[in-house]
């Protein structure tokens, strides 16, 4: 009779025990499926406010390009005019401050749409090497304007990557046009400490921690360094430390990379410079 008791005891705790556990995973999954309809709701409207701030960015670059039009138009004309040269050349930096800051709000707009518009990768197998050289060669003009020495230090073997060309020129551009402008707009102090001007582009081949081959690119400045409470944010969308930067670039860049399955770290030094490294994955050797 005792036995009986035990084994009905069993059964009605067993039973107790297996809706419990039901009821349990029931609530669960139901959460777990509210959890994943607000994230598709919310990732919804982020592309309904992508797609809205994009347009937005394109209607606002049409009448845009119409005010400088004019206004270069309009600083012609005031050129022309029989006036005193005191009042026409009031009126002509007026005009060119208009143009200064149309160009500005252009700058910022094209900024925004590369960073938020759609990115879509045209991937093909290319030599990293050539595409960095190439890079080198139409940027030599400028770094030169600048002030600035350009060494390349290129990887002796071919750095066979599956890449979109065009994007990852885009993300090292961003960096040494980065690079250039925080030695350029040094303050004299950190000059003192490193006035030689130099932007290194270096390439190499090495394993990562699983040991595959990854090609790096590293964007190195002799510049003032970027302090340590500043470090953490430069990757900040509209960060920026730059008088009329849009804080974009870096943010660009590491998206770009990121886009490839890549990674950018930065490793900096106050008075001395900055290494900016992209990390790529290489094509597998064929054995």
């Amino acid at each position: 009779m005792l036995g009986s008791f035990w084994f009905i005891l069993g059964l009605f705790l067993g039973a107790a025990l297996a809706s419990l556990s039901s009821a349990y995973l029931l609530k669960r999954h139901l959460r777990r499926s509210h959890a994943a309809e607000r994230r598709a709701r919310s990732a919804e409207r982020l592309a309904e406010l992508g797609a809205m701030t994009g347009g937005l960015a394109h209607e606002i670059k049409n009448p845009l390009s119409t005010v400088g039009l004019n206004a270069q138009l309009l600083g012609e004309a005031i050129e022309e005019l029989p006036i005193a040269g005191d009042e026409k050349g009031r009126l002509v930096r007026r005009v060119q401050s208009l143009r200064r800051e149309v160009e500005r709000l252009r700058g910022i707009l094209t900024d925004f749409l590369e960073f938020a518009g759609e990115l879509r990768l045209d991937r093909r197998e290319a030599d990293l090497n050539v595409a960095v050289g190439e890079l080198i060669d139409f940027f030599a003009p400028q770094a030169e304007r600048s002030g600035v020495r350009l060494r390349t230090d290129l990887s002796a073997e071919p750095l066979r990557a599956n890449v979109d060309v065009s994007h990852v020129k885009q993300a090292v551009l961003n960096l040494m046009l980065n690079a250039t402008q925080a030695m350029t707009t040094a303050t004299p102090e950190s000059q003192a400490s490193a006035p030689l001007k130099e932007l290194i582009i270096r390439t190499v081949a090495v394993r990562d921690a699983d040991q595959r081959r990854v090609a790096q690119i590293h964007v190195i400045d002799t510049g003032p360094g970027i302090p340590a409470d500043v470090l953490p944010r430069i990757f900040t969308p509209y960060f920026t430390t730059k008088s009329g930067g849009t804080g974009l670039g870096l943010p660009t860049s590491r998206r770009l990379i990121e886009a490839h399955e890549g990674r950018i770290e930065v490793l900096s030094e106050p008075g001395r410079g900055t290494d900016f490294v992209m990390t790529l994955p290489l094509v597998p050797s064929v054995a």
